[in-house]
């Protein structure tokens, strides 16, 4: 800041300009060595609102967008441990599906007696019985994933209306899947499990959940990159240059003390006409 100082031929002593003048001088060097110092204190070109209006309104909002993507972010991650959760029981139950489908290959052998057969279908009566143990175990937070009623939003952008939608509707329980539920299969009824359909199904949902998982992320390095862009741009805003605010805190450091100075030699200088008196 530019001061403007008044000029004084300095013979007249009842008011000192030049004192004066050296005061101001001193005031603003400490004024604004106090705004450098705290620069470097805080790492912040922008403390208060006073500093720069324009800028602290334009950092704020970068600040707004930076921490909501943030939040986006996190929000992706949980969406795709929904998904990981989910794929997990999927492909227990397609292994859970090879099995029976072995065995029912197994059962349908000229070979086998009627005590043979009727051990065969009560493993694969326990199988089914196992996949819906596995539907009911499979959750995130508490909520069954599987039963084929979990629906869930997940805001994945900025805004509120950027949301994606996580959905698991085919029902995979034993009996969805095998037209049997599990404890009712016997050697009656094993012919008839529907054991190929259900291994497409089972297997369409996992191609499902791979699609839905490369999406988000590919959304996850989307936003990372608009964070740190968003960040980059707000701390050319709002953060300190150190090196510059070092070299102005030394300069006005040196001001300081010539202004110092100045003052002492500003408050002598009427002692010289003094000698007009003897």
């Amino acid at each position: 800041m530019e001061v403007i100082m008044a000029f004084s031929t300095g013979s007249r002593i009842n008011t000192n300009i030049s004192a004066y003048n050296a005061l101001n001088a001193l005031n603003n060097a400490n004024r604004q060595l106090g705004i450098h110092q705290l620069r470097l204190a805080s790492g912040k070109r922008i403390n208060t609102a006073a500093d720069d209006p324009s800028g602290y309104v334009i950092s704020k909002k970068m600040e707004g967008r930076s921490r909501a993507m943030s939040m986006a972010l996190d929000n992706v991650g949980d969406a795709q441990s929904v998904y990981g959760v989910a794929e997990g029981g999927y492909q227990t139950i397609a292994d859970i599906l090879v099995q029976v489908k072995e065995k029912q290959a197994r059962f349908n052998n000229g070979a086998m007696g009627t005590d043979e057969k009727d051990a065969i279908a009560s493993e694969i009566d326990q199988l089914a019985t196992e996949m819906d143990s596995i539907v009911a175990q499979t959750k995130f937070n508490g909520t069954q994933l599987l039963d084929g009623a979990y629906t869930a939003n997940f805001q994945v952008g900025e805004s509120a209306a950027e949301t994606l939608t996580v959905a698991f509707a085919q029902v995979v329980t034993s009996v969805g899947l095998l037209g049997t539920a599990g404890g009712a299969i016997t050697a009656a009824n094993v012919g008839g499990l529907t054991v190929d359909t259900a291994l497409q199904t089972v297997d369409a949902e996992i191609g499902k959940i791979g699609g839905a998982d490369n999406r988000l992320s590919t959304k996850a390095a989307n936003l990372t990159t608009a964070i740190t862009n968003t960040d980059a741009a707000k701390s050319r805003i709002m953060d300190a240059d150190v090196a510059k605010e070092q070299i102005q805190s030394v300069t006005l450091q040196f001001l300081q003390q010539t202004a110092t100075a100045q003052l002492a030699q500003a408050n002598a200088s009427p002692k010289v006409f003094l000698s007009l008196f003897q």
